[in-house]
């Protein structure tokens, strides 16, 4: 079974009707060689981390272009196609010739998955029978609130009892996972309980809460924060503890990001079975880990069960592969080993990171760690807790094997 993805391209706030009020690409100007694990050695910055990082694109592609691609990559596919996922950096409902693309990647009978949508540029709700008829099997759909008059405000759809009409449909024709970014005051409280209510009597298959990011620590990268000025932004815990408190009121899965998910106990649920644990390879070695302040104490718990003696160290990021190399200047280089592992996409260029931690005079080699250690909600929503597990245990191996190889 072969998955194919269809980009259809195009960028945020131009091919989408517009920046949303909260959205974190607002503000990005100009382009910033961040650096990452895809430059080459002897170069900061490569398309990925200058242009790719804010979805930037020319464009959305125009449909012929788009065939000619999937054709030719249909023809690199073996086997039957599993599913058709339709992403890009605009948004799939503004596409222009939007009807065609479906009518298209319908006639190859392969189920249609829509990565994500705002919905924004859906006027007309029998675009939700198109949608069904051409084989949709599930689709991400960002709601804000089910108040027509807060999706308006908020999200500038210009037609937001449509979008609604909309989504209503294909709650009950296919798996659609809503998501809303929270801001505190505004679509949170009764509001957010109504709108959890309103998704799970129409049959959604889930809610992603996702926490408003308005500064640099919290995620916002490209010198765009803040981006809504007088916006409050909830902490961590409270954040938490609002997803485990709509999960005891609804059957509904409801998860968030960057925590938690309150049916699988993730990210990091693997620190809740003390037999996987000790399947774990033994850590032998000493090198520090750098992660961001939310990850940190729980992967140090898990390290620590495998017999680490250093403690892993925060920056003030709170997302591990949100990290940046200023986020490196912040570190106190006294509490660091002479290896130093580094969250696998942190944006930072390999070099310069070894030069940032090497300037009290001691050499220290930087090694990049896994990609990925655990599942957030984004990831966690379409899993089972056992393949959560399996992700978890692969990738704390990969980890601790790094420590012992190349440790001290």
């Amino acid at each position: 079974m072969a998955q194919l993805t269809v980009d259809i391209g195009g960028s945020p706030g131009i091919n989408c009707r517009g920046y949303c009020e909260y959205c974190y690409f607002k503000k990005v100007k100009g382009e910033t060689e961040l650096g990452c694990r895809y430059c080459l050695p002897f170069k900061k910055g490569c398309d990925y981390c200058t242009r790719g990082v804010k979805e930037e694109y020319s464009g959305f592609k125009d449909l012929r272009s788009i065939a000619d691609e999937t054709l030719a990559n249909l023809q690199l596919k073996q086997g039957e196609i599993e599913r058709i996922t339709i992403s890009g950096g605009g948004d799939p409902s503004c596409y222009p010739q939007f009807k065609d693309l479906i009518e298209l990647l319908g006639s190859t009978e392969a189920p249609l998955h829509i990565g994500y949508t705002s919905g924004k540029g859906w006027d007309d709700p029998a675009i939700a029978d198109l949608l069904i008829e051409n084989g949709l099997t599930e689709i991400s759909f960002t709601v804000f609130a089910t108040d027509p008059k807060l999706r308006k405000q908020y999200m500038h759809d210009p037609t937001p009892e449509a979008s609604l009409v909309i989504l209503e449909k294909l709650c009950g024709a296919a798996d659609v996972y809503a998501a809303t970014v929270v801001l505190p005051g505004v679509n949170d409280g009764k509001v957010l309980e109504e709108t959890c209510r309103w998704l799970q009597d129409r049959g959604a298959k889930g809610l992603i809460l996702m926490r408003f990011a308005n500064a640099t620590e919290q995620g916002l990268i490209l010198g765009n924060g803040p981006v809504m000025g007088k916006q409050n932004v909830q902490s961590v815990e409270s954040f938490r503890d609002m997803i485990t408190d709509l999960r005891k009121k609804f059957t509904m899965k409801i998860s968030g990001t960057p925590l938690w998910d309150p049916e699988i106990g993730s990210p990091f649920a693997i620190r809740y079975e003390p037999d996987l644990l000790a399947k774990l390879p033994r850590v032998t070695k000493r090198a520090s880990v750098i992660s961001g302040s939310i990850a940190t104490p729980f992967i140090d718990t898990i390290l620590s069960a495998c017999g680490s003696v250093v403690s892993v160290v925060p920056v003030t990021k709170e997302i591990a592969c949100l990290i940046t190399a200023d986020d490196l200047r912040g570190l106190d280089l006294a509490s660091l080993e002479t290896v130093v592992i580094i969250p696998g996409r942190a944006f930072v260029h390999d070099a310069e990171a070894e030069e940032i931690l090497s300037r009290d005079g001691i050499e220290r080699s930087v090694i990049r760690g896994p990609d990925m250690l655990t599942a957030d909600a984004e990831t966690s929503m379409g899993m089972t807790r056992d393949q959560v597990l399996e992700m978890e245990m692969n990738g704390f191996a990969e980890l601790i094997q790094m420590v012992n190889r190349y440790g001290k």
